[in-house]
Order: C-alpha cells, then structure tokens, then sequence
C-alpha cells in the first residue's frame, strides 16, 4: 500500500471528495484505509454496560485506499508515490517535490 497510518491523506474521489485527514487504521488485506473525518457513517447501537444510553453513532467507515493521495510535506498538494532505496532501506518518496514520506 502507498500509504500508512498516521499519514495526512485527502480524498480524491467519492461524496468525501477534497476532504483531508489523518490515517486512522489501515487494512492492508481488503486495501482500505480509515480517515479521521471521512465516510461518516450513522451506527444504531443497542442500550449495553459500556453505552447505556443507546442511540445512533456517527462514526467512520473504511474507504477504499485508490480514493485517497498523501499530502507533499513540502507544499501540502496530494501527491503520488515513488519508491527508493535509501541506506538500504525502501523509503517512500513524494512524486511532487521528492522530500521522502518516512520519518
């Protein structure tokens, strides 16, 4: 996958199209990514122990990782990614200004 979690993503297509955020959670085997704000979902959940009240929750639901491009750390534009190896490491690298996605 491009992305990790803790990257800064927007999306870039479906109803959350333009919207930005964190990665919250990656599943790597069904290719989706939870984005902190994105693909708000209205759950019902039952009156239990840990949430007596019951209700409706709004909470987030997976997207499909072709729907979002991480930020450029230098200039904050979606980019795509490239790869190089670094030290003998496989760093990510922005396609945009080069600067290198890993910490």
């Amino acid at each position: 996958m491009h992305v990790k979690k803790g990257d800064k993503v927007q999306v870039i297509s479906g109803k959350d199209k333009g919207k930005q955020g964190v990665i919250l959670e990656a599943f790597p085997k069904k290719d989706r990514v939870l984005v902190e704000g994105v693909n708000i979902v209205k759950k019902h959940s039952k009156p239990s122990q840990a949430n007596p009240q019951g209700g409706i929750i709004s909470k987030e639901a997976p997207i499909h990782v072709s729907n979002v491009m991480p930020l450029d750390p230098k200039s904050g534009v979606p980019t795509r990614v490239g790869y190089q190896v670094v030290d003998g490491k496989k760093v990510r690298i922005a396609k945009v200004s080069g600067e290198s996605l890993d910490k």
